[in-house]
């Protein structure tokens, strides 16, 4: 399965974008800020790139968790649920923008998302970050 995320709006502070699973939008997303040249651990959107996915035990949700693999100067980011730029630490959350940096429905719009991304769990699945 390909995931496409494609950034839209890139704030200071924050990062909103679409999400297509096999071409097709899905949701929209929401990440902490773009910075190009410096990180700022829990407040820097992942770089632009290709990531593999697989399923992870988190300690943090304490269930099967999507994980992006092999991101550089990155460990742990996940695509999970929440609202706020507060939420995101380094991940990408899951939702419908409201305005401005938050996200409704995530908690739904996440379910619907592992679930199509469980059906493919064993085959390839990689995201896009555009």
């Amino acid at each position: 399965m390909k995931i496409v995320l494609e950034r839209i709006v890139k704030d200071k502070y924050y990062t909103i974008g679409k999400l297509y699973l096999e071409n097709e939008y899905f949701c929209d997303t929401l990440e902490d800020a773009v910075r190009e040249k410096i990180i700022i651990r829990g407040e820097t959107a992942i770089p632009h790139g290709t990531y593999k996915i697989e399923f992870y035990q988190s300690k943090r949700f304490k269930c099967l968790m999507p994980y992006l693999l092999n991101v550089p100067d990155f460990e742990g980011i996940m695509i999970h649920n929440g609202n706020t730029v507060e939420d995101t630490k380094g991940c990408i959350l899951v939702g419908k923008h409201n305005s401005g940096s938050s996200i409704s429905h995530s908690k739904d719009t996440f379910e619907a998302l592992y679930k199509a991304l469980e059906s493919a769990k064993r085959g390839n699945i990689t995201i896009e970050i555009l």
